[in-house]
């Protein structure tokens, strides 16, 4: 029985896409090989040590959950995150801004197709939570709308 070396330059080619697409996996078949990559949580050991967690005051938890604000604007999908149209320059909107229902955020990209996230609602920008050019997953909150 004659064991196949792991194409590394294809694994870690395969990585790479992952990390520049946002995808969590990525799959290739060709005659007898097929390689997937998958990225995601590692699951914790079933007996895991407990750690002990501080507990914040009111207005840093509201801070750190920005996913269960009323206001949470999040991701429609898996991509990368681009706040201004093009490289240098101006935003789609900055802390403090208001916007109306429909007008553009941010842009997501994803398979080298840019979509436009746009206001659900008209309100005042009360924070970004993303910063440009960082990959954000499905339901990630982006920014908070007031």
């Amino acid at each position: 029985m004659s064991k196949k070396k792991i194409d590394a330059d294809l694994v870690r080619e395969m990585a790479a896409l992952l990390e520049e697409t946002g995808l969590v996996e990525l799959e290739y078949e060709a005659d007898d090989v097929k390689v997937r990559v998958a990225r995601g949580t590692v699951a914790a050991p079933a007996a895991a040590a407990p750690v002990p967690v501080a507990t914040p005051s009111a207005g840093q938890a509201e801070e750190s959950r920005p996913a269960n604000d009323p206001g949470a604007v999040t991701s429609p999908m898996v991509g990368t995150v681009f706040l201004s149209p093009e490289s240098g320059a101006e935003p789609f909107v900055r802390a403090g801004d208001t916007v109306t229902e429909g007008d553009t955020l941010l842009l997501l990209e994803a398979m080298k197709t840019f979509n436009e996230v746009r206001a659900p609602r008209s309100g005042k920008v009360a924070r970004i939570l993303v910063a440009d050019g960082t990959p954000v997953e499905f339901g990630e909150p982006l920014l908070i709308l007031q």
